[in-house]
């Protein structure tokens, strides 16, 4: 059974200061440190918890910053998982479809003002990438491949809003249906996550 965005509704409410402002990829096959290479990651020490990763990354202070930011990653399965709060990296397509080389790159971001991005990438080939909130505007080599999944985890395809918006969690639904890998709270709350210094742009 396909999961929908309301399967992840308590990812706004059991991680508010996260959820303000977040972006979550998923590659395949890469392990933590291979990606953060990729990524020319800095190694920070390791914190256990998103609450702990998200108050670092807002503490996060030296000469550089605003040029690097700090993120989270971990082994889920076969993908490895990178957090980032308030970061963009992984839907950055310069950035995320290179890194893609040889893999499956799988990535959601929203920011403070509610504007979001679905990027999904493979060996250096850009999919699909669209904004949540406007599912109708896809761009990508195939960007119509994955419209009955993105219609049966919760994407509005309608002219009329819907009552109650659940695009921001149906890009958690999304991303799930294409790598069969499920972000749960245990998962956000008691991880240690291997940490990083990244450049932001």
């Amino acid at each position: 059974m396909t999961r929908t965005g309301a399967d992840y509704v308590w990812f706004e409410d059991d991680f508010p200061d996260l959820a303000e402002a977040y972006c979550f990829t998923l590659v395949r096959g890469l392990s933590p440190t291979e990606l953060l290479s990729r990524l020319d990651g800095r190694p920070e020490a390791p914190l256990r918890g998103m609450a702990a990763v998200v108050d670092a990354a807002f503490a996060y202070d030296e000469p550089e910053r605003g040029e690097r930011q700090l993120v989270a990653t971990t082994t889920v399965g076969a993908w490895t998982l990178l957090i980032e709060p308030n970061g963009y990296l992984g839907v950055t397509e310069e950035r995320a479809v290179p890194a893609s080389a040889g893999t499956c790159w799988v990535s959601h971001f929203l920011n403070v003002n509610g504007l979001g991005t679905f990027l999904w990438a493979e060996d250096q080939v850009l999919r699909l990438c669209f904004d949540p909130m406007y599912p109708d505007e896809r761009w990508g080599t195939t960007p119509d491949e994955l419209l009955d999944a993105m219609k049966q985890t919760g994407f509005h395809f309608e002219e009329q809003a819907p009552q109650t918006d659940l695009s921001s969690p149906a890009a958690f639904a999304l991303a799930e249906h294409l790598t069969g890998t499920a972000i749960t709270p245990t998962l956000l709350q008691d991880t240690l996550f291997t940490c990083a210094t990244v450049r932001s742009r």
